[in-house]
């Protein structure tokens, strides 16, 4: 069989079983770009000169459901990173307003599947980052009313109660406050999210946590030794705690090549006034002016399969998933551009003798089961006990 055949066989399976994808920020790139102005980033017409994602290329990518993050940047602390994360949430719900034909809000596994029913994109929202509910449990809940249904417990930078994982150890992975998040997120329903985190609080969360966790984005740390990854003894719980890891496909944690140029592009854009993860236009140019005078090491789709064949040999073929950080990464692999790129790691997996029904529970089944099992959890939880009013200062001191 050739490569094109790899495709078209890739392209008929996800017509029955899309993608679940477990990343894509979206919401934030529009914040940037044009703050929030759906009229000069209309996702119903080709945003391909300015963004990874429109509905055309999810069509095309065979995506069937996306957790749109309603990421916020770390330097908003306190209650104004509570009121940019409302906004994230408010900036998804206007996206499904606008375009109900092809994207349904989802905030249930049932949901997830009535959409695909009617052929629509399930549209769920995950936080990024637990700097996003200040401290505050109360927040948390409001945020899961919203429809917000996991949370990545840090992003980059520690938090009070939770170590990143590239930042200093700090409280040594989860405080006493953090695992009282982790109980209160599994008593609302919410999906404990353990990518960004460091290895002692992916640790700690599962220790703590009674309901499926997932890693929205992340690869395997076997495969490539970066602190953003996962490591084999994380990886060999996920069986008995029921989660998904879902592979990402940034380069600059896939491919070790990429890590040690991601540094200085990193460096080269702090040294020229932007945020390193700035991929506005001006941003954009200087990156691409030290990439001509230093060509960057490209990761494939051959590349993402690597990491899925250790993860499924470590964790099992029910415990992976995919999380691609579209429009949140300034560099995306060859051939996996953009949204539209899924059928090509399908294809090459296919290539690799994974089965159809392998195929179905990497793209779609896993993750609808952890979120089914989230709400599981929750609803013996809430018939046990009430909403935890607990404080960081009762907790931690």
């Amino acid at each position: 069989m050739d490569s094109m055949d790899y495709v078209a066989q890739a392209r008929e399976l996800l017509t029955a079983h899309p993608v679940v994808d477990g990343h894509n920020d979206l919401p934030w790139a529009l914040r940037e770009q044009v703050r929030y102005d759906h009229a000069q980033r209309d996702i119903a017409a080709d945003q391909s000169a300015h963004l990874h994602t429109d509905l055309a290329r999810l069509r095309a990518g065979g995506v069937g459901a996306q957790f749109w993050s309603v990421y916020v940047r770390t330097d908003l602390t306190g209650d104004a990173a509570v009121s940019a994360t409302l906004e994230q949430i408010d900036c998804v719900d206007q996206l499904i307003a606008l375009h109900p034909a092809d994207l349904a809000d989802a905030r249930t596994a049932d949901d997830m599947e009535k959409a695909r029913a009617e052929g629509r994109i399930a549209s769920l929202k995950g936080a990024e980052g637990g700097h996003s509910i200040n401290n505050s449990l109360a927040t948390l809940r409001a945020l899961h009313e919203l429809g917000v249904r996991y949370m990545t417990l840090t992003h980059n930078d520690n938090i009070a109660w939770a170590d990143s994982a590239t930042d200093e150890p700090g409280v040594g992975g989860l405080s006493a406050f953090g695992h009282e998040v982790v109980r209160e997120m599994n008593r609302t329903g919410m999906l404990v999210d353990l990518s960004h985190v460091a290895a002692t609080t992916m640790r700690d969360a599962l220790d703590t946590s009674t309901a499926p966790v997932i890693f929205s984005h992340s690869s395997s740390r076997a495969i490539c030794d970066h602190p953003r990854n996962i490591p084999d003894d994380v990886l060999e719980r996920l069986p008995a705690n029921g989660g998904v890891a879902m592979a990402t496909f940034v380069p600059k944690f896939i491919l070790p090549a990429a890590v040690d140029w991601t540094h200085r592009a990193d460096d080269n854009m702090r040294a020229n006034g932007f945020h390193h993860l700035d991929t506005t236009a001006p941003a954009m140019a200087v990156h691409r002016a030290f990439e001509a005078e230093n060509p960057r090491p490209i990761a494939t789709p051959a590349t993402v399969a690597d990491h899925l064949d250790h993860m499924r040999e470590v964790a099992g073929i029910d415990h992976i998933g995919i999380g691609g950080d579209y429009d949140g990464t300034a560099f995306t692999p060859s051939g996996l551009d953009d949204v539209a790129g899924y059928p090509n790691l399908l294809a090459e997996l296919l290539k690799r003798g994974w089965s159809s029904a392998d195929l179905a529970k990497l793209t779609w089944s896993n993750a609808v089961r952890a979120l089914r099992g989230a709400e599981d959890v929750a609803r013996e939880l809430q018939a046990q006990r009430g909403p935890s009013n607990a404080t960081l200062d009762q907790l931690d001191g």
